[in-house]
């Protein structure tokens, strides 16, 4: 899904603009799923795919909403060394905004992984 910067922003507010289309990040806590229990389908705020499903949330007291596994293909791995760390980023793969990252062997699932990732950047369609 190809935009340019000003279509983008057309289509989002200027939060969703700066976690979605540059990466940045909601102050932990903030946002609003981040306790949300409702049962549905979380899908890219960007793009309307679908990224998750409430089943395979939970609480990881992180401060973001936190899954231990995406939809099949609907996410893109990038390594991330901003922090002077390694990490892994999650991108969206129908529109490549930024989501969140994923963090590995930390043992809070089954699956071994966290994907720590910003409300702003989803929206919860209930089931």
């Amino acid at each position: 899904m190809e935009r340019t910067d000003t279509q983008w922003r057309e289509l989002l507010n200027p939060e969703e603009f700066r976690v979605l289309r540059q990466g940045g990040t909601e102050t932990p806590w903030t946002g609003e799923y981040v306790d949300t229990k409702t049962p549905g389908t979380y899908y890219c705020r960007a793009c309307n795919a679908a990224l998750f499903t409430s089943d395979t949330k939970f609480d990881s007291h992180c401060g973001w909403p936190s899954f231990d596994q995406a939809i099949p293909g609907a996410i893109r791995y990038l390594e991330d060394r901003s922090l002077g760390m390694v990490r892994v980023e999650v991108r969206c793969a129908a529109c490549d905004s930024h989501l969140g990252h994923r963090f590995d062997g930390e043992g809070f699932t089954p699956t071994d992984a966290r994907y720590c990732i910003n409300s702003v950047a989803m929206r919860l369609d209930p089931s």
